[in-house]
Order: structure tokens, then sequence, then C-alpha cells
């Protein structure tokens, strides 16, 4: 009577696949084979191969990198870098994308979450702003903008999203955006910044999410677009 050969062991096929990554370990910049040629190689199915992979992975004895391949050893260290230098490497435009994109949703948290000391903060700030005028220093414009936003995002009541909001209002802050900034505030963009400060203020006093990130949406984009235009499409 002829004996069926055996099924291949996926166990054993990945504690080859252990020792081929403890062969590769002195060169973590060269991938493992593709998962099909592993899976021809070991006799196995590609979905065992990928799991011990995963096995691995869990291990720290493998790490992946999205469309370069799986590479033997521990991932490295992801640096994190200073916020200078994430000020040096960004520029307006992708600051004014982040804060169109986050600001808006901090208002409708603020909307929905803000404590009554929180609104009437609010609403102090967004009167300070809008008394405000052309003859303001620089400085103080910028000091009442800047604690208005604050306060919002701080009565979003996320931590995660506060700390997002800091870590860019710390790079908005750097004396080339505040040059900027100034360079296209004119009486009539103070005047309407004043206004949109307001009924942002007044839309998160009565709850009403929605209305306070369209503003606040509204209120960045022609931030944006002024920023784009440049000092002399006043």
């Amino acid at each position: 009577m002829e004996i069926a050969p055996s099924a291949p062991d996926p166990t054993a096929a990945a504690d080859r696949l252990r020792a081929l990554v403890s062969e590769l370990c002195g060169t973590p910049d060269l991938a493992l084979p593709p998962e099909r040629d592993l899976s021809a190689r070991f006799g196995v199915s590609r979905r065992a191969i990928r799991q011990a992979l995963a096995d691995l992975a869990a291990e720290g004895r493998v790490w992946r990198r999205q469309g370069k391949g799986t590479f033997p050893g521990p991932a490295p260290a992801v640096v994190v870098p200073t916020l200078p230098r994430m000020a040096a490497r960004t520029n307006f435009a992708e600051v004014m994308e982040v804060r169109v994109s986050l600001e808006p949703e901090l208002a409708a948290l603020a909307a929905a979450r803000a404590a009554p000391e929180q609104l009437a903060l609010i609403r102090r700030l967004a009167a300070r702003t809008a008394a405000q005028t052309a003859d303001t220093p620089a400085a103080a414009l910028e000091d009442w903008d800047g604690a208005l936003h604050r306060a919002i995002a701080e009565a979003a009541g996320n931590r995660l999203f506060l700390d997002l909001f800091v870590m860019v209002d710390r790079i908005r802050h750097d004396a080339a955006w505040r040059d900027a900034r100034a360079s296209v505030r004119t009486p009539d963009r103070l005047a309407r910044s004043a206004a949109e400060h307001v009924a942002l203020a007044e839309a998160i006093g009565r709850r009403d999410a929605a209305a306070a990130a369209g503003i606040m949406r509204h209120h960045l984009g022609t931030l944006r677009d002024a920023l784009a235009a440049g000092p002399d499409h006043g």
C-alpha cells in the first residue's frame, strides 16, 4: 500500500522562516523574499507564511515597511522632529491645511461640551478681538486672536486634539508667520475677522455645533486665501 506524502507542516515552515530571519539579521537593509517566494520555498500556503511573519513581527524579529517589504530585526525607532525643525520643514499652505481640518472640529466639540465658564470666556475673548482696531499693535492682535482660538480648543474637551492644536499654534507663532499675517491684515479684513469671531462665539454659546464648525472653516479659509494671494491682493 502506497503511503501518501504528508502535508507540509506550517509549524516547521515557521521555524525555517525564523531561521532565515536569524541569518539575515546582519543585513537589516535587505528585505525578505516576497510571500509567494517564501511559500514556494517552504511548501506551505501564503496564508501560513503571512501568519508566521505576523508572529515574527509581534516578537520584534521582523518589521514591515509599506510598499517596500518585510525586513529582519526590530523596527527602527521613530524620530519625532522638534518644533523648530517642523516649522522649518513646513509652509503656510500646509499649516493652514491642518488648521482648516482641525479647528472646525474643535469648534463643533466646544459647542457640544463647553462648560458655562468656558462659554463665558469665549464670549469675552471674542468681544475683545472685536474691540481691536487697525491702530492696535500687531502683537496685541495676535495675542487676543490666539487666546480665543486656544480657549475654543480647550473647551473641546479632547486632550489629544488640544495637544495637536498647541503644536500647530506654536509653529504659527514663528516670526515669519506673524509677519505674513501682518502683511495681509487690512482694516476691512480685521473687521470681517472680528465679526466672524463674534458669530463663532454665539454659535458655540447656543450649542450649534454645525454652525460653529462652518463659521470656523470659513474664518480660517479666508485667512488661508489671503495668505495665498499675498499683500498685493488686498
